[in-house]
């Protein structure tokens, strides 16, 4: 018979035990964990937008060294260049010693996130208050958006082609905007609705003033506030036409709990991602073995369609002009290339438990989730990678002391969701999810754990760096 050492033994080496990351990390890499999340934190209060998040992501590139690619253009290994699409996505590449018939080390992220956007007929007055009307950006529930600061971001492009940025709410002392809702005096009838049908999505009318231009004449609150935009960034009513502008909420990101072990904040889903990619890497150590890309994409939250969505042939171009420079086949470079589909998962909420399935979804602080597949019900919509691939990060992940956990995304019939996994899978990559867990995802402000951020990190900067 063995004695009780023998078995804990044999019970360390046959089981699989998840550990919290606190338990595992050295105290020198929780100083690493804060100063990560200071970082990020600062990314993360100034990207509202996919286009804010690209401009900064060119600035930080071009700080580092990279250029703007121009088809033809030399490469060498070692190379930094970055590719613009159109503002609302960027693909940044360092080049590698192998040649990319090879392959290349992909991570995607998206820069989108869940908003309120202006309709293109946006401004009306409505019994001597002027509101924004907008139609919903992604999957939202409509609920939470009521009652909270917004500001205002997007441009404006005049017909002269002109672009007008406009940021209204960000800067200490300028006016913000809000959604109303009815005083629970009042809301017997609302509140006996469902959650999704309490507040409609033709409701979600932003207030943006109420004092009266002094004319006398019809809709003189809506006057007034077009006065205003008109002296602050010379647009008119029908500029709104060619217009890109959204609502998206007022809050700073800021640490959570007596302890600050986590983050709340708006859009960590996926900038928390997109942050770890840019920084992995930017913290590529000299020349990396394969060529490493950094996508960030926009439209996932709406399908990943568009012309700068991941289903657009833009990277493909990207992709097919670098080949070309080597004079490399471009199908070759994908079948021997690996994608880490950087987005963020479901963390468990002990709040709701009956939508979980704890052993086998995401915990907070538990590193970073690596989800199989995603999609929905029977592994629907998904691209599923395979058994080799999962031993290959762990592998990775391992020798280079990254936390990490396995996960699915709620129960079997009650969870799913969707990445760019399968757009990149579809084009022969190689490719797995992984990224951060989110507690409130969708929600104005969200939640994640600064070490399961740093993490993140980590598993980009050792995937990048893998031989």
């Amino acid at each position: 018979m063995t004695g009780k050492k023998e078995n804990d033994k044999i019970r360390k080496e046959l089981f699989y035990k998840r550990e919290n990351g606190y338990d595992l990390v050295t105290v020198d890499e929780r100083v690493a964990v804060e100063d990560y999340c200071t970082g990020y934190a600062r990314f993360l209060s100034d990207a509202r937008t996919e286009r804010e998040a690209v401009r900064l992501g060119i600035a930080e590139a071009e700080s580092r060294g990279f250029r703007e690619y121009r088809r033809g253009m030399a490469l060498k290994p070692g190379s930094k260049v970055y590719f613009n699409n159109r503002g609302k996505s960027l693909i940044l590449a360092v080049m590698g010693e192998k040649p990319l018939t090879e392959g290349c080390v992909i991570a995607g992220a998206h820069v989108d996130a869940p908003r309120l956007d202006l309709k293109q007929i946006p401004l009306y007055e409505s019994d001597e208050l002027a509101y924004f009307r907008t139609h919903y950006y992604g999957g939202i529930k409509k609920y939470q958006w009521v009652t909270v600061p917004l500001e205002l971001h997007g441009v404006v492009v005049l017909k002269n082609g002109k672009t007008v940025d406009v940021v209204v709410g960000r800067e200490p002392g300028e006016p913000r905007f809000v959604i109303t809702d009815l005083l629970p005096h009042l809301a017997q009838d609302q509140m006996k609705k469902t959650m999704a049908e309490g507040i409609t999505g033709e409701g979600l009318n932003i207030l943006i003033g109420s004092v009266p231009y002094d004319d006398g004449g019809k809709d003189r609150v809506k006057l007034a506030v077009m006065s205003i935009l008109n002296d602050e960034y010379g647009i008119t009513e029908e500029d709104f036409l060619s217009a890109e502008l959204a609502a998206v909420p007022a809050y700073d990101v800021c640490e959570i709990g007596f302890d600050r072990s986590m983050l709340g904040g708006y859009g960590h889903d996926d900038r928390v991602c997109a942050y770890a990619e840019l920084k992995a890497l930017f913290d590529i150590d000299g020349v990396p073995a394969r060529t490493c890309v950094c996508i960030l994409a926009d439209k996932e939250e709406t399908g990943s369609d568009g012309v700068s969505g991941m289903k657009s042939a833009a990277f493909d171009c990207f992709m097919e002009d670098l080949c070309a420079e080597q004079v490399a086949d471009v199908r070759r470079c994908y079948e021997n290339s690996f994608c880490l589909s950087a987005d963020v998962t479901a963390a468990f909420d002990p709040i709701y438990p009956e939508v979980f399935e704890k052993s086998n979804d995401a915990m907070i602080n538990y590193g970073m989730g690596i989800c199989k597949f995603t999609g929905a019900r029977g592994k629907y919509d998904t691209s599923d990678a395979a058994a080799e691939l999962v031993a290959y990060l762990r592998k990775i992940f391992d020798e280079n002391h990254v936390v990490w956990q396995l996960c699915e995304m709620g129960k079997v019939d009650k969870g799913g969701g969707g990445t760019i996994a399968k757009y990149m899978a579809d084009r022969n990559i190689n490719t797995i999810d992984a990224g951060v867990p989110v507690l409130s995802m969708h929600a104005p402000f969200e939640v994640v754990s600064k070490l399961d951020c740093y993490m993140t990190y980590k598993g980009v900067l050792a995937a990048y760096s893998d031989k």
